[in-house]
């Protein structure tokens, strides 16, 4: 009787301990960070995606020139998988591949803002056996074109090199290895390397920091330049 009332108060205080975390960590941790920062996210200018607690996030690094369906044949000819949407069994799916080291090739990644929106197109290339490593890129269809005439799409292209708590929220996330450059060369080099590109040339990004932070509180470092490349019609 007494070890069944012990284990139902250690089961109502770890639920009440579950909830208060989630109460702080996804909705007042958040109010305070907007509250302290206000006008910080303008000093990045227009090239820094924004969590959806109007956190500054990864920086835009990546672009492409193509319509919808080339960027997505392309990715597909260099064997990156798009990602999943978020819902309830893609999550658990995510949660599990992390948990017990097996595969998700098409997990989710999770929503950034740019231009008013959640990004458009996500795709991703596994390191390993879990999404617990990945490459992945998300883009943004702009309103704006290439030469040809073509949508121009930027994006942002990072590395995850692990699963923790955010540094700024406590949010559950992944953590992001601080050279976002060498993400960027990555995408631009696996389609070429799978014959998609046709041209590159570089815009001004974020512009040159040695200091920055994501909206998971992760450091990186960066030349600021954004690569755009063509893809071939």
């Amino acid at each position: 009787m007494h070890q069944r009332a012990r284990i139902r108060g250690a089961a109502q205080a770890a639920l009440l301990f579950l909830l208060a975390y989630l109460i702080v960590a996804y909705f007042i941790v958040p109010d305070v960070w907007i509250f302290r920062d206000a006008g910080h996210l303008s000093r990045f200018g227009s090239m820094v995606t924004t969590t959806v607690d109007d956190i500054p996030g990864d920086p835009i690094n990546v672009g492409l020139v193509g319509g919808k369906e080339q960027v997505m044949r392309a990715f597909a000819a260099a064997h990156w998988d798009p990602a999943d949407a978020i819902t309830l069994r893609s999550s658990i799916e995510i949660g599990l591949s992390v948990v017990l080291d097996r595969p998700d090739l098409e997990a989710p990644v999770s929503p950034l803002i740019y231009d008013g929106r959640k990004q458009d197109l996500a795709f991703e290339l596994p390191v390993g056996h879990s999404a617990d490593r990945r490459n992945h890129v998300r883009f943004w269809l702009t309103d704006r074109t290439g030469d040809d005439g073509r949508p121009l799409w930027l994006g942002s292209a990072t590395f995850d090199r692990g699963v923790g708590f955010s540094h700024d929220t406590g949010q559950i996330t992944h953590h992001i290895g601080p050279d976002i450059d060498a993400e960027r060369d990555l995408v631009i080099r696996d389609l070429t390397a799978a014959g998609q590109i046709a041209s590159s040339y570089e815009i001004e990004g974020v512009g040159p920091t040695k200091t920055g932070r994501n909206g998971g509180g992760d450091p990186y470092f960066t030349d600021g330049k954004t690569m755009i490349g063509v893809l071939r019609p």
